[in-house]
């Protein structure tokens, strides 16, 4: 990959067969990212990245500050997250399989063995949220392929390293992050329409970001307030 250094700050440069420039900082290490044309110069393209470097610099800062999570250790009144709520994880006892109980706005109820280890009850809410998050999936793109007349052969979950979907345009297969279970509901479907907007338009050039601005004109706004979430310790972006 092309690269070019700013100073302190490196920027990753794919050409592309695009019109315009597209300059992207992406959470949480504030990669910086510029799509330009094929024919562009090497000149012009370090003059518009240092004419934004303040820009990048303000998006880094945001992106420094974001609140990170440790790893989890599955404990009373511990912390954990679903749907953009915070829960306290309260451990039950229970003589048969583990499961999970959400019945109140405080308390995440993790039912469980008294012998069970660290890594069986992560699994347990591992497989719960990829299960409530397939729910919320399927109704989201019931109306959301109607609504923009696409058609999808495959949705999946799985645990993304680096970002929070993707899409395979010629299978029309699409994976979202496990991790958008602990997101607000708003924030998944922006990442939704955002993956089901590829199978209109394959780049994030003008036309993608007009098709998902007429679908859904707040999806800059669903996008910061994803990135301003709290993360993981593990490093994923979108």
């Amino acid at each position: 990959m092309e690269q070019i250094s700013i100073g302190e700050i490196t920027v990753d440069v794919v050409r592309k067969k695009i019109k315009n420039m597209h300059l992207a900082v992406y959470p949480p290490s504030g990669r910086v990212r510029l799509a330009v044309p094929l024919w562009m110069n090497a000149e012009a393209v370090r003059l518009f990245a240092v004419s934004k470097l303040g820009w990048i610099r303000r998006h880094q800062r945001n992106f420094a500050d974001q609140e990170r999570l440790g790893p989890r250790e599955y404990k009373e009144r511990e912390s954990h997250y679903f749907q953009g709520r915070r829960y306290l994880l309260r451990i039950r006892e229970t003589s048969g399989a583990g499961y999970v109980d959400l019945q109140s706005k405080t308390y995440l109820d993790l039912h469980v063995k008294p012998d069970a280890g660290l890594e069986y009850r992560r699994n347990v809410i591992k497989e719960w949220h990829r299960r409530e998050l397939k729910k919320s999936i399927a109704e989201l793109a019931e109306h959301w392929t109607k609504k923009m007349n696409v058609q999808v052969a495959f949705f999946g979950v799985k645990q993304m390293k680096t970002k929070w979907g993707s899409c395979n345009i010629t299978q029309k297969r699409i994976w979202l992050n496990l991790e958008l279970a602990k997101k607000p509901l708003s924030c998944l479907e922006y990442v939704l329409v955002h993956e089901l907007a590829h199978l209109l338009e394959r780049h994030h050039n003008d036309r993608f970001h007009a098709l998902v601005s007429q679908y859904l004109p707040g999806w800059k706004q669903l996008r910061d307030e994803l990135n301003r979430l709290p993360v993981n310790h593990a490093d994923w972006v979108y």
